[in-house]
């Protein structure tokens, strides 16, 4: 698996988690339960996604894991000698672990909001 390939991955996969379950959370903390009983009318596939929260959670999970393990392998590899490609080479490797970390801090995000603030709310 490409690295940019796995990173994207990661990023759909930690988008989808914070969209299925922290927004719900995110309305309620904010006191806004009637907006998001107005959004689910206009989106209702939101209430199937939040059924399946665990597994959409867990899949997140396991791109972020993936992507890591391969921004990580990736990270040590050579590049070309030649200086327009090297310099390439690094670009895309800065690019993929910014990628990796806004998917990293995204699904931290919507797992704080999916499990632990429901609880001290």
């Amino acid at each position: 698996m490409k690295d940019n390939t796995a990173n994207i991955f990661s990023l759909f996969a930690s988008s989808s988690t914070l969209i299925c379950c922290a927004l719900p959370s995110l309305f309620v903390a904010l006191g806004a339960g009637a907006s998001f009983a107005s959004l689910i009318t206009h989106i209702p596939f939101l209430i199937t996604l939040s059924q399946y929260k665990v597994q959409i959670t867990l899949f997140a999970l396991l791109m972020i894991v993936m992507a890591g393990y391969v921004n990580y392998r990736t990270y040590h590899m050579p590049c070309p000698a030649d200086p327009e490609l090297g310099r390439l080479c690094m670009q895309t490797r800065r690019r993929s672990r910014i990628l990796y970390y806004f998917s990293l801090v995204i699904f931290t995000f919507a797992t704080i909001f999916t499990y632990l603030v429901p609880n001290f709310l």
